[in-house]
């Protein structure tokens, strides 16, 4: 070869390694990856047969991809076929390295073997391959065997290469040259894969700490824990059904792979900033509930209230105004005190209304004295009157206040993270399930139009997930009727998106979900023409 040739040659070489480099690069796949590191190998040097393996998690090379063009075989990457070989150990056992492999010396001693003549060779056992070219008709000849190393000069795969050929079709040795752009090409894969690893690795430890916040909140409340997991199926499931719609308001609606993985990631923290709500608030199973549930002080008062009343009869008795047994006064006293406990102990349940007369009683029993160390008193206080006549639920309106805060502690936290660009709507995704389409919700007060398809997607996932779980400390979780009817009234008043919630309900998305993840005695029949009517 003349020097212009030479010149010419080398430029190329550089040009096709530079190619590689970049396409290798941005490879997201990792079989495809492996592909092209054993198709540009083939290029370099028209080896008849490729193999690449990597090393697993044992320390034992697994068979990631075999071609052979002769024998047409294709298998293993993305050709769907298995290959049905074991791994090659690279140990004996736990002190005998295995040598006499060419696979495995390469992978233990991080150095190239290139073998010319595999019937000739001495060094190593080609006794298997020598028995498959009997069975098959086929002859290995020469080999190609190079590492894989990482940026920390580790072994993570082998590349072999068997029966270099030349442009009449015919069998060589790989020469000097062919050896080192193969190692270049080996180390480019090698770095990409090993690049590939690390954002895989970075990711999963990623989602990890992610799952550890809504653990988390599992752990400090185990009404709501569940809540975290189970928004982002259905947050997912309705996103997978928007995508495939072909007409309306969303038939343009489409999410790549990272979009989707961005909702998805959202859909995860879209409640971690209750790690800061207190559980007393968060738990709150009954209106007088605080560390114990007050309703037992009240228990406790209506026994005073019994003793009262006994004690007035021994004395109307000893006055001579009351026979030996219990008079009618004394009777009917003590069935107004039960009476009124057994309505207190019903107020004290949350519920959807509470009528007002119910809570004008509360307040007329308040009113009747009980004596507490030595002293008369209001048998309720306060504060449990203001309780008790919760109109709905069983929250006062500064502790429904504590658990809103919650939105506004998710987007601080949630905006501080320095993100990568494909999750940079995370904030915005997670933060928008508690707005409304008219403008009522918070913690901004957006509308439609200032709001994300994802973050009116999520704010159905949330408001179905929390009808229907059975797990919260104040309701049973509703009948999928009541629960779709309850959406329904929602989308009528413009609380979530009304294309979406179609969707929802025509896609069957909400019986999918109910199917695996609500009680079988919640599913009932739902008439969806009078929900989306």
């Amino acid at each position: 070869m003349d020097a212009l040739n030479r010149i010419k040659f080398l430029e190329d070489r550089l040009h096709r390694l530079s190619e590689i480099g970049m396409a290798l690069s941005t490879e997201k796949n990792t079989d495809r990856l492996f592909e092209m590191i054993l198709e540009e190998a083939r290029k370099i040097t028209c080896a008849d047969g490729r193999t690449l393996y990597s090393m697993n998690k044992e320390g034992n090379l697994n068979f990631e991809i075999m071609c052979n063009d002769t024998m047409n075989t294709v298998m293993g990457g993305t050709s769907g076929v298995e290959i049905p070989y074991y791994p090659v150990k690279l140990w004996i056992d736990n002190q005998t390295p295995n040598q006499k492999n060419v696979s495995a010396y390469v992978a233990l001693s991080g150095r190239t073997v290139n073998i010319v003549d595999a019937y000739e060779e001495e060094g190593f056992d080609f006794e298997g391959t020598k028995n498959f070219d009997k069975k098959s008709g086929y002859h290995s000849k020469s080999f190609l065997t190079v590492p894989l190393k990482n940026h920390e000069n580790e072994i993570i795969g082998v590349m072999q290469l068997i029966n270099a050929r030349n442009d009449h079709g015919e069998v060589i040795s790989f020469n000097v040259e062919m050896q080192e752009q193969v190692e270049s090409l080996a180390s480019q894969g090698a770095v990409a894969l090993t690049n590939k690893r690390l954002v895989e690795e970075l990711k999963t430890l990623f989602e990890a700490f992610i799952k550890l916040i809504a653990t988390a909140i599992d752990k400090k409340s185990e009404y709501t824990g569940g809540h975290c997991n189970r928004v982002p199926i259905i947050t997912m499931m309705l996103a997978d059904a928007v995508a495939e719609i072909t007409e309306g308001k969303y038939k343009d609606f489409s999410m790549t792979a990272d979009e989707r993985y961005e909702l998805y990631i959202a859909a995860w923290l879209h409640d971690c900033g209750k790690v800061a709500t207190p559980p007393h608030v968060v738990d709150k199973g009954t209106k007088l509930e605080t560390i114990f549930d007050r309703i037992e002080l009240i228990r406790t008062r209506t026994e005073l209230l019994k003793r009262d009343a006994e004690i007035a009869f021994l004395k109307r008795q000893l006055n001579g105004q009351a026979s030996n047994n219990f008079d009618d006064e004394f009777n009917k006293t003590i069935r107004q005190i039960e009476e009124n406990m057994k309505f207190l102990e019903g107020c004290n349940v949350g519920g959807e209304f509470m009528k007002q007369e119910l809570r004008e009683r509360v307040k007329s029993i308040a009113k009747q004295k009980v004596k507490l160390y030595g002293n008369d008193r209001d048998f309720l206080s306060e504060e449990e009157v203001n309780n008790l006549n919760i109109p709905k639920g069983t929250l006062l309106p500064e502790e429904r206040e504590i658990i809103n805060d919650h939105i506004v502690i998710t987007i601080e936290m949630l905006e501080q993270l320095p993100y990568p660009k494909h999750l940079k709507n995370v904030p915005e995704f997670a933060g928008g399930h508690h707005e409304k389409m008219d403008g009522t919700g918070y913690p901004k007060g957006l509308k439609a139009k200032q709001m994300s398809t994802q973050a009116k997607m999520m704010a159905i996932a949330d408001i179905y997930e929390a009808l229907t779980a059975a797990d919260r400390p104040y309701k049973e979780g509703k009948k999928l009727s009541a629960a779709m009817r309850i959406m329904g009234f929602m989308k009528n008043d413009y609380h979530i998106d009304v294309d979406l919630f179609e969707i929802f309900v025509r896609s069957g998305v909400y019986k999918k979900y109910a199917e695996e993840h609500v009680a079988k005695t919640q599913i009932d029949e739902v008439d969806e023409a009078s929900v989306l009517g």
